[in-house]
């Protein structure tokens, strides 16, 4: 640029101002230009559609709810400029801004209306309806006993939602920063029929970004900038490209070529490349814990996982920090119990959930306790000896080195027990849990949001997440007193989900084995990602290029 303004200041001054105003349009055309984000993905996207969405990781980006996920898990401004509550945490009313759907039609609170009815519709097949039980008559809709009319949730205008909740939930302004509880367009869903969602241009978008290049089933796919987004001024970045990479190894390759700007890495990566100034790690409330089948179907494995002093052993025998820091290697974290850490602080003090949780003698490593325990347990049932299957997924990258882990440290430390190992496809190896059809499950949860309850909703009795049918008639009290009437107060509601914690983790009624951290290299010109443990993990509106 600057060897063509010194010749056009050879010509003549109106020649200069012209070619001035030129090399501004070209800078910030460069600036424009560099603004341009390089991911990658761990595998195609399976819908974007927000009714039938199993997670919200990336399309958090171009959808958006009454709130934003911003740092720490908080609810930052979205599509609602207000919002109150009544005294008695039951009635929830939004004002909705000035905003528009990337096609310029106005969202509206009919759009709100038309989408939690659809969403909770049970012909949907949502996987996340259950998020939405506490609103007035959503769990007898989910059930198929009322019809969606019945949802608590209405327009008083075109700009004014009315939400109505059975019973006052805690964590409600922050759960309506997921995605699911966003609007949807209907006019375009009856206007696609069956299309609507299977291309990205069959569908309209409400985020920061609209997603284009997307085919239902394409490895490449790109967010731009929505011109119609209502603060789009806030918005740097003009495009993030995604590409579906299947190995660390080539992700590692594409990043060193400059073709991405993020790459994940493995756990053999990560012990070469840690002291790299742009390695990078984000943690994430998943924890990968056993799962104990409480209806087992051997009448010896039911008697033994059913015994406490059992379950101590098996969760005492484990040297967790050697998993981590020399099995994985990948920055994982040890878990203090079921619950993780970095996703909810006590509202008195600041303390994270996942210290207060704690029970000593529970997730430590000491083998002359687990072989004592063990021992005593075998002893209560009445058997010498010990046979269970350990089901795990094999496209879990940990999953093989800790199942083999499990089987030799078991093996060598806990008397009479054999362990087997069925390392199967995730997807049936899910369907098999589903179906009660395994001793002990390599299993996980992700926090859905930022509060201990998306985690403790889990180990109730009859929930569908509990697959192994763990039953605690006081941890269910408890949990119900916390989502019932203590619910508005701040402190006691705190304390009953301590207590049931605590309550959970002292049964070992599963048993936790490491907290997820992934590793990335970054390019250091990378800057103003958000990245939250629980939720919509990446928000990348306040991202740009430097």
């Amino acid at each position: 640029m600057n060897d063509k303004r010194k010749k056009l200041f050879a010509a003549s001054i109106m020649l200069l101002i012209g070619a001035g105003i030129a090399g501004c349009a070209k800078s910030s055309d460069d600036a424009s230009q560099k603004q341009v984000l390089k991911l990658s993905a761990s595998a195609p996207l399976d819908t974007i559609d927000i009714s039938k969405a199993t997670g919200y990781g990336q399309t958090g980006n171009i959808f958006e709810s009454f709130y934003r996920l911003g740092k720490d898990g908080k609810a930052t401004p979205g599509l609602a400029k207000s919002g109150k509550v009544s005294k008695d945490g039951l009635t929830w009313t939004f004002k909705l801004r000035n905003a528009k759907w990337s096609n310029g039609d106005k969202i509206t609170a009919d759009d709100f209306v038309y989408s939690w009815r659809r969403s909770i519709n049970p012909k949907t097949e949502s996987p996340y309806s259950y998020l939405f039980s506490g609103v007035k008559n959503a769990d007898e809709i989910a059930a198929g006993k009322l019809s969606t009319d019945n949802l608590g949730i209405k327009a008083l205008d075109k700009n004014t939602v009315q939400v109505e909740l059975d019973k006052p939930i805690a964590y409600f302004k922050v759960l309506l920063a997921y995605p699911l509880f966003g609007p949807q367009n209907q006019k375009v869903i009856e206007k696609y029929g069956k299309k609507y969602a299977t291309r990205s241009k069959y569908m309209v978008y409400s985020g920061p970004f609209k997603m284009t290049d997307w085919n239902g089933t394409s490895d490449k796919w790109n967010f731009v900038k929505n011109d119609q987004y209502w603060d789009r001024g806030s918005v740097k970045l003009k495009k993030i490209t995604y590409k579906v990479v299947g190995n660390t190894n080539t992700g590692y390759q594409l990043y060193s070529q400059d073709k991405l700007d993020m790459t994940p890495l493995s756990n053999q990566q990560v012990k070469s490349l840690k002291n790299n100034p742009e390695f990078k790690q984000y943690p994430y409330s998943y924890v990968s814990y056993l799962s104990y089948n409480f209806q087992a179907k051997d009448p010896t494995v039911k008697k033994a996982l059913n015994n406490r002093n059992i379950r101590l052993g098996l969760s005492l025998a484990l040297d967790r920090k050697v998993l981590i820091n020399k099995v994985f290697g990948d920055g994982s974290s040890l878990p203090t119990g079921f619950v993780a850490r970095d996703l909810a602080y006590d509202p008195k003090n600041g303390d994270d959930f996942a210290k207060e949780q704690t029970v000593s003698g529970t997730v430590s490593h000491n083998e002359e306790k687990a072989k004592k325990y063990f021992e005593k347990g075998m002893k209560e049932i009445g058997a010498s000896k010990l046979t269970v299957t350990i089901l795990a997924a094999n496209d879990n990258a940990n999953n093989g080195p800790l199942t083999q882990y499990l089987q030799s440290q078991y093996t060598k430390v806990l008397p009479g027990i054999k362990i087997n190992l069925a390392s199967i496809p995730g997807k049936s190896a899910l369907d098999r849990a589903q179906r009660g059809d395994y001793d002990i499950y390599v299993s996980g949860w992700g926090g859905d949001f930022n509060d201990p309850i998306t985690f403790l909703q889990i180990p109730l009795t009859g929930t569908s997440y509990n697959y192994g049918k763990y039953s605690n008639p006081q941890y269910d009290a408890l949990i119900k007193k916390a989502e019932g009437e203590d619910a508005n107060n701040e402190d006691k509601r705190w304390q009953d989900l301590v207590s049931a914690a605590r309550i959970f983790n002292a049964d070992q009624g599963v048993t936790p084995i490491y907290q997820q951290t992934t590793a990335y290299m970054q390019k250091k010109s990378v800057k103003g990602i958000i990245h939250n443990t629980a939720g919509t993990q990446w928000n990348y509106k306040y991202a740009y290029i430097k």
